[in-house]
């Protein structure tokens, strides 16, 4: 989880947090069911039961969400898909699935697992309604939740990116033309005109007397047009990059230090000096590990003087590697996975150089300058 999230924990070994942005939704919506929706539905609960069934409604909105989010999750899970978190934002949930599903129908049905788990969870507030009738605040909350996870898989059914519907359509589109990068970008594409009628469609109503209901409709169409936006330049950033393997954009003038040297002679000789961010840690001719800034912050400055490079170091054999015939995007892929911003380029035991994403987004300024 990063640090604008909020842990919760875990389900089936998926991390679950909060962003911070979730609070202020959580608010809103409480305050817009305790203030407008019960009270205009139940005319004689008490003022604070009104603003208590606001919060529990509020809350067992996102539990609907996280579990529209783990439909998603597990069916990648059974395609052998790693899923690094699932996170509660303003605008609902993200699941963070770590690679592309491998092929079009793992794509269509990562993408209705959703869905069909909002669809099932509609029916069954809908029945939950029937069954509590007499209990008011009971057949509230069941009326409330039928009706916003029917309107969610409506709303996600849209067909275009990132909804999931736009993942139905990929998916389809890429099972037609046996191309995943056309069907991404038409998907993402439809996305963008979707995001772009959102907003016409918000500011319409702004300018109609529903200004808060306009603002949030035109948000949400900033949003998908932002994301689908950037699935386009990934897709072009992923074209680019194909066929260019590792060695082609690592550094091979990795500096070499001795395992004594001590951080502080590091820092001063080296970073602040040199520039220099990463080095290898040699200890007589044999590499035994990997310092980079990282790796000096953890230890306190005042540490600085006495700690040798060997005892911060990332030891050698618990570095995340790569070939450098592995290919750029995989190489990525690899970074955003593990977490990390460059990784030593290894042939069996021996490494020949360091590549880091600055040097992928240097080598692609060269491809486009040359096909320009």
């Amino acid at each position: 989880m990063t640090r604008q999230n909020v842990p919760l924990g875990g389900i089936l070994g998926i991390p679950i947090g909060l962003d911070y942005s979730w609070f202020l939704i959580f608010a809103l919506l409480t305050w817009m069911l305790g203030g407008s929706y019960y009270p205009a539905e139940f005319k004689n609960w008490p003022p604070l039961l009104y603003w208590f069934m606001g919060a529990v409604t509020a809350i067992m909105l996102f539990a609907s969400v996280l579990l529209h989010e783990l439909g998603h999750s597990l069916v990648a899970i059974r395609y052998k898909i790693p899923v690094r978190s699932i996170t509660l934002f303003i605008f609902g949930g993200v699941a963070q699935i770590g690679a592309e599903p491998p092929s079009a129908i793992a794509e269509f049905w990562i993408a209705v697992a959703g869905p069909i788990v909002s669809l099932s969870l509609a029916m069954l507030f809908s029945a939950l309604k029937l069954v509590t009738t007499g209990i008011e605040p009971l057949v509230g909350l069941a009326k409330y939740l039928a009706y916003i996870n029917f309107a969610l898989v409506l709303f996600n059914l849209i067909p275009g990116y990132p909804l999931d519907g736009g993942r139905v359509f990929r998916a389809i589109v890429w099972a037609v033309t046996k191309n995943m990068r056309r069907a991404t970008l038409m998907a993402a594409n439809v996305g963008r005109f979707f995001g772009f009628l959102f907003i016409f469609t918000g500011v319409w109503r702004m300018f109609s007397h529903d200004f808060g209901g306009g603002l949030w409709i035109a948000f949400i169409g900033w949003y998908l047009d932002h994301t689908a936006s950037a699935q386009v330049q990934q897709v072009m950033f992923q074209g680019l990059l194909a066929g260019h393997k590792v060695a082609q954009a690592m550094s091979s003038q990795c500096v070499a230090i001795p395992a004594e040297l001590k951080l502080q002679q590091l820092v001063d000789e080296h970073i602040l000096s040199g520039g220099q961010r990463c080095f290898l840690v040699n200890r007589g001719s044999d590499t035994v590990g990997l310092m980079t800034l990282h790796r000096i912050r953890i230890v306190p400055r005042g540490e600085w003087s006495t700690t040798s490079a060997e005892q911060a170091m990332l030891p050698l054999d618990k570095l995340m590697r790569i070939s450098p015939d592995e290919g750029l995007w995989a190489a990525l892929q690899q970074m955003d996975r593990n977490g990390v911003n460059q990784l030593p380029v290894m042939t069996e035991s021996q490494v020949v150089g360091m590549l880091s994403r600055e040097d992928v987004i240097t080598f692609l300024r060269t491809v486009q300058e040359l096909a320009a």
